[in-house]
């Protein structure tokens, strides 16, 4: 699986403001942006990015996935760390 499948996936099942997918052999890191993520617990924001992922990780197309989520105002204070 490549990035950008993730990327629009996650774009379009979740209606994400940005989302940024690096990666490669089925281990991927995902910077998502929202501010559907305000007022959800860090559990539960990491349930929201799995959700639309789980067919891809039950057949291991995804196999290692590290998450980070911002909404969009942290996002804009945090996104010049990330080079992107």
């Amino acid at each position: 699986m490549e990035p950008k499948e993730i990327e629009q996936l996650l774009k379009e099942a979740l209606g994400l403001d940005e989302v940024y997918v690096r990666g490669e052999n089925a281990h991927f890191d995902v910077i998502a942006v929202s501010d559907k993520f305000a007022d959800l617990s860090r559990v539960k924001q990491q349930q929201m990015i799995y959700a639309p992922l789980m067919d891809h990780l039950a057949t291991n197309a995804i196999h290692a996935l590290t998450i980070k989520t911002f909404t969009v105002e942290k996002w804009k204070r945090e996104k010049l760390f990330f080079n992107l």
